[in-house]
């Protein structure tokens, strides 16, 4: 569950080009609309390991780098004014992946996805589809906590809810949308398959399908979102980066450790 905390002053957009990492390790970056190829190195940390992944189309769609922190859901999915790419990788290599993995095919979709606009948009960071792959298991089984179905549509059914977060063993987070995307007027509780609270989904919120709206429910929007709060810890091409952004998203170094044996089998299988 990842807590407030502010986006960077400025974005991070470009052009893609090589990166190379400490070390002298290469990462190669590559988006156009034939293809692209992501090779990371294997020995920089979980979130680095091995990936290849075609993508066959990439269209022009809004999404919302940073909403104004506080700024309440108001029963709806918020509109989005910003510009980014949206990518749809290969069909054929998510199902093949996912068959390895045991990540549901429209899951894996949304992380893929999510991983190839921030290396386009922030090829510095580094970030894997591994690792939001790893960190969306653990927070709700990627979409299927309790015995929720992943839709075609990238929500779940029932909507997944976190605990109210009350200070009774858990941060104090009163209420901060009105109780607009968790139910609680009282208390905030963690939303949807990357489970954001609203107060974190205010400043981050994004839309990851490009049907204009961000919605911590929907998994290509947690996706994206997930993916520009952890970059914005740092590059995650070192182990003590890679770390450290997860930790941003739940100050547990138990729970750094377990998304990282996560995110490790599934690049080893991906």
């Amino acid at each position: 569950m990842p807590l407030p905390h502010p986006p960077p002053t400025v974005a991070a957009r470009g052009g893609l080009r090589w990166s190379r990492v400490a070390g002298g390790l290469v990462i190669v970056t590559a988006l156009c609309v034939a293809g692209a190829v992501l090779v990371r190195p294997t020995d920089v940390g979980p979130g680095a390991a091995p990936a290849a992944v075609p993508v066959v189309s990439a269209a022009v769609a809004p999404v919302a780098e940073a909403l104004p922190a506080g700024e309440a859901a108001a029963g709806a999915a918020a509109t989005v004014e910003s510009v980014s790419v949206v990518v749809a990788p290969d069909a054929g290599w998510v199902e093949a992946t996912a068959a390895r993995t045991g990540i549901p095919v429209r899951a894996l979709a949304a992380y893929v996805r999510a991983d190839l606009v921030i290396d386009a948009e922030q090829p510095g960071c580094g970030i894997g589809w591994n690792t939001i792959a790893g960190i969306a298991a653990i927070e709700s089984d990627h979409g299927r906590h309790g015995g929720a179905v992943l839709g075609a549509d990238g929500y779940s059914t029932p909507t997944i809810r976190g605990a109210a977060l009350d200070g009774r063993g858990v941060a104090a987070i009163p209420d901060t949308d009105g109780g607009a995307w968790d139910g609680d007027a009282v208390w905030d509780r963690a939303v949807g398959p990357l489970q954001f609270i609203p107060a974190t989904w205010s400043t981050w919120g994004d839309d990851g399908n490009g049907d204009g709206a961000a919605d911590p429910n929907q998994i290509d929007d947690a996706a994206l979102a997930a993916a520009r709060y952890l970059c914005a810890s740092g590059e995650m091409t070192t182990v003590g980066g890679w770390r450290a952004a997860v930790f941003s998203y739940n100050h547990l170094d138990v729970y750094v450790d377990d998304v990282a044996r996560v995110a490790q089998q599934y690049g080893a299988s991906g």
